[in-house]
């Protein structure tokens, strides 16, 4: 096997099948010859003392003071902090927001602060159960805030909702009462990949759908040349307008917590070695899983799948001004994740697993895979895509067309209904998005049950939109072929099957990369 810079690899005649996920599946393919691979980096080491880390974070912070200087009796303090849409799968306990809240606690209660509050800064994601909740913050904090003041943030509650002003753009920025009319709001991330974090924490975790339909739209989204890369990013942008102008109107402290790449547990180690470095023991388990899940049942696979808990190390800690403190942790993903790559492909290849941000404990129905093939993996890279304009996405999972009623009831209606009058993205956004964002069935779900706001399913298929205008092709092999053309695409049953399909525009003998993932690598296209 030929080996590039960094961890680029080239198919030849000794590599062996390479693993790729398909949903709830695993498979080992054989890939064309001169085809180029991305791999993930090797896992960093974690930090040797992640409590000393927090201490010392919070102590000396960037650009601020140390947070026990901003605390005094009296005061109002606001706790939000990230909810179960990262990271993915969910960390071993104790996550690392319960150890960095149990610090900001602890500081509190030394500096006689006792009107505290805790929010889950889930937007217009789905409610987290009690449960969840508790796995995250830990036994102690949730029996010490629960009910009353440790809550999921709630866009719809009106009276709850205080509108700080507008951007020099005109953009509203509308978010959470009691975090905007705190002395102090204390925002606890994890910043599993570079979109995550900065002003996309409180200005977008704590907002309402006024504000978030600013940045959450067609037009946005295409104008996001990558969502890995802030600076390219109109999304990004609106989000920095919104959080500077938040942080004119609230102090704001950010801790931002970086994880390596060690997304699985040791049992399952070959998911994150490559596959020329697996003992024989890996061997055995990645043929041996790759054949069983197949015949298990699906309630057994899915099961199976969400019982992942991943051996996570934490790589940094650090607190402080907003814009201060993303620098920081945007070196410490890139060191972690950023992979130098030389030039585009005809063909971008990427196999999607099982879990992405929204389908926690629930299924990646076709509006998902989408977004997470289109939205999420095709824009893993800074500078250029892997694929070249026009070039083809290749893509593995089996989008079924099966959806769960509790957490996506609107995404059903947005598949059923709104594909099949279109799929184009400005005129679904034009014809549809209102309807869906006030239906009073979707709102009820939203703040009473655990379902995604009405206008979630949309925002998913926005995501996609830089991938769809920039791809000539889109195939899925092994992907239902009613919910594929349902969303416009077509659908494999092989990869030479793919590669056939896709031969008129990217020809007979393609160019071929494999974006080997997860765990998460961003490509720096050269």
């Amino acid at each position: 096997m030929a080996v590039r810079p960094g961890f680029v690899l080239e198919v030849d005649e000794r590599t062996p099948p390479l693993l790729v996920h398909q949903g709830e599946g695993l498979l080992l393919e054989q890939f064309p010859l001169g085809t180029r691979v991305v791999y993930p980096p090797e896992p960093l080491p974690g930090l040797p003392d992640v409590d000393a880390a927090i201490v010392d974070a919070l102590e000396h912070p960037q650009g601020s003071e140390p947070l026990r200087e901003l605390m005094f009796p009296g005061m109002k303090l606001t706790i939000a902090f990230d909810d179960l849409s990262i990271p993915l799968p969910r960390m071993r306990r104790p996550d690392i927001r319960q150890r960095v809240i149990e610090q900001v606690l602890t500081v509190a209660a030394e500096q006689g602060v006792d009107d505290v509050q805790l929010i889950v800064a889930t937007a217009l994601h789905r409610r987290m159960t009690a449960a969840e909740i508790e796995y995250v913050v830990g036994e102690r904090v949730f029996r010490s805030f629960w009910p009353d003041n440790l809550y999921n943030h709630d866009a719809e509650d009106k009276d709850n909702l205080t509108h700080v002003g507008l951007t020099d753009l005109g953009e509203d920025v509308e978010v959470n009462r009691r975090a905007a009319e705190s002395d102090l709001l204390v925002y606890v991330n994890v910043n599993l990949v570079a979109m995550d974090g900065g002003h996309k924490s409180a200005a977008i975790g704590l907002a309402s759908y006024n504000s978030l339909r600013h940045h959450h739209n067609s037009h946005t989204m295409l104008h996001s040349t990558s969502f890995m890369d802030s600076t390219r990013s109109a999304m990004h942008s609106s989000a920095w307008r919104m959080g500077r102008l938040l942080n004119e109107h609230v102090k704001v402290f950010n801790i931002e917590t970086t994880l390596n790449n060690q997304a699985f547990p040791e049992k399952y180690g070959f998911l994150t070695k490559r596959e020329w470095e697996w003992s024989r023991k890996d061997q055995a388990m990645a043929y041996g899983t790759a054949a069983a899940l197949p015949k298990l049942p699906s309630r057994q696979r899915h099961k199976f799948f969400q019982g992942i808990v991943a051996d996570y190390q934490v790589t940094g800690v650090h607190a402080g001004e907003t814009e201060a403190v993303h620098e920081k942790t945007l070196e410490a993903v890139h060191r972690q994740q950023l992979v130098e790559v030389e030039g585009q492909s005809d063909v971008l290849v990427v196999g999607l697993p099982f879990l992405g941000p929204y389908n926690v404990d629930s299924v990646m129905n076709p509006i998902l895979a989408t977004c997470m093939g289109l939205g999420y993996f095709f824009n893993m890279y800074r500078g250029k895509p892997l694929v070249r304009h026009k070039g083809a996405m290749i893509l593995y999972h089996p989008v079924t067309p099966e959806f769960t009623q509790l957490h996506h009831p609107s995404y059903v209606d947005f598949y059923e209904e709104v594909l099949a009058v279109s799929t184009d993205p400005a005129t679904i956004e034009a014809k549809f998005e209102k309807q869906y964002a006030t239906d009073p069935w979707y709102v009820h779900l939203y703040r009473t049950s655990h379902a995604y706001h009405g206008v979630h399913p949309f925002y998913m298929w926005y995501w996609a939109t830089h991938g769809m205008d920039h791809l000539g092709d889109v195939v899925w092999v092994g992907g239902d072929r009613k919910a594929c053309a349902r969303m416009g695409f077509r659908a494999a049953s092989t990869f030479a099957d793919a590669l056939e399909m896709v031969s008129g525009s990217v020809g007979r003998h393609p160019s071929i990369t494999y974006l080997h993932s997860p765990p998460h690598a961003i490509a720096d296209v050269r």
